[in-house]
């Protein structure tokens, strides 16, 4: 059954047309056949502009009440809080914000980074803000989602990825105090531990390259495993992005759970539903009603002694959560003791599958064609930073809009109060004031 889940696309060639914009085709051969490809590349070179004019990423590295060790390396003391505003730091005592001097590397916790380093007391926690070079945020992120020992090509595209989401959360949050958490919650940022000398080379060899849509930088989101299907955003999170469609995936099986099952006693299950106050009383039945256009769970019916109810969207999310299940992409076996849940893949779904890459770069496809094939109708393009002339402090960027004569390329709010618990793409971030006066 479990098989069933999986559209795998085994044996077919995808077929495409070549895609033509502002003038400039893309198209490849492979095989013997031209490919066309839904991403555009528009490229240029102007690498030593973009190395002299580095962009600075603003990541969140904690946000809590215990104290933490930070400092230089040989000289670390741990920060803990006076009273709600203010900090005690060893050395320098009461203080409400409190900056590293230097640029590192600092340890913080138990990460070691690169850049500046800004702590603060707000509202009873310790927050600790990194301010950290773009292309050593992206070779440290590189290492903290995708193992170093993969294909070149797929720590490429993971490179691309990677730098594409945090100036997507950035643009976002202009005004914020920072632009994405260093957890799973935005990406995964480890500092200069996840750092290997295969994530800085696929930092490097893409330096500035960012994925486009509309001009602006493209929300890449991506996930473990596919499972055979990539989802539309729109089925995960309400709202459709042109560039996060539906794609089969091949040639997953080596991911450890390409094929799963899970197996939960019925009184087990019950003791997940009660938090979720559905009222259905003893649980008697569970049936899928609905699928995604991935085919993953749109709709579970919940039929109890008391009531039967349909769950979705938030509730779905959170029984799933509670059940400890890979994926929304399973089918659901009433068995002796309770339920039997057999699904495929792992994460969301949406935007890239990091083992669809790594199998796709296994068989020789570009960086660039991994990332048509999971961002259709995205621009690969060079991005130039530069300072918004009517507000120095926060940034601005400029896109690069021409390319190279002769050159054939082919082809993942404003401010809330409380901590961030809602996954992509709508994490939520402080107000605070690391850019400003303490409050």
């Amino acid at each position: 059954m479990a098989e069933r889940l999986v559209h795998s696309a085994a044996g077919r060639r995808q077929r495409g047309s070549d895609v033509r914009r502002r003038g400039l085709r893309v198209g490849a051969s492979l095989s013997g056949r031209t490919i066309g490809l839904g991403l555009i590349v528009v490229l240029f070179c102007c690498g030593s502009a973009w190395a002299e004019r580095s962009v600075e990423v603003r990541v969140l590295l904690y946000s809590g009440e215990e104290p933490l060790l930070i400092g230089r390396l040989d000289a670390v003391g741990e920060v803990r809080l006076a009273d709600a505003r203010e900090l005690f730091v060893p050395g320098q005592g009461r203080l409400r914000k409190w900056s590293l001097p230097g640029k590192g590397p600092f340890r913080v916790g138990e990460r070691i980074v690169r850049g500046r380093v800004d702590v603060r007391a707000h509202d009873g926690q310790i927050q600790v803000l990194n301010r950290v070079d773009l292309e050593d945020y992206v070779a440290s992120t590189v290492g903290g989602e995708m193992m170093a020992s993969w294909p070149r090509e797929a720590l490429r595209a993971q490179a691309v990825a990677a730098r594409t989401y945090v100036l997507h959360e950035a643009a976002k949050r202009r005004g914020a105090d920072w632009d994405v958490l260093a957890t799973e919650f935005s990406q995964v940022y480890r500092g200069i531990g996840a750092e290997t000398p295969e994530t800085r080379a696929a930092a490097r060899a893409t330096a500035g390259q960012v994925l486009t849509y509309q001009g602006e930088p493209i929300l890449a989101v991506f996930h473990s495993t596919a499972g055979g299907r990539t989802e539309a955003a729109g089925d995960v999170w309400g709202e459709d992005r042109p560039y996060l469609r539906v794609v089969d995936v091949d040639d997953e099986e080596d991911a450890p759970h390409t094929y799963w099952r899970t197996t939960i006693a019925r009184p087990a299950l019950e003791d997940v539903l009660e938090p979720l106050e559905l009222g259905v009383g003893r649980l008697e039945a569970l049936e899928v009603v609905a699928r995604t256009r991935g085919g993953r769970v749109k709709q579970l019916k919940i039929r109890g002694a008391n009531r039967s109810l349909v769950a979705d969207r938030e509730r779905l999310r959170r029984l799933v959560s509670g059940l400890g299940l890979h994926s929304q992409l399973f089918e659901i076996r009433e068995i002796d003791k309770g339920f039997a849940f057999v699904g495929s893949g792992h994460g969301h779904g949406v935007g890239m599958s990091q083992w669809g890459a790594r199998a796709m770069a296994r068989r020789g496809v570009s960086y660039k064609r991994i990332l048509a094939t999971f961002y259709p109708g995205a621009r690969l393009e060079h991005w130039r930073p530069r300072r918004a002339a009517r507000d120095p402090v926060h940034r601005a960027f400029v896109v690069a809009t021409s390319h190279v004569p002769g050159r054939d390329m082919p082809a993942r709010d404003s401010s809330a109060k409380d901590f961030p618990t809602k996954d992509f793409p709508t994490n939520d971030f402080l107000s605070s004031d690391f850019s400003g006066e303490a409050r």
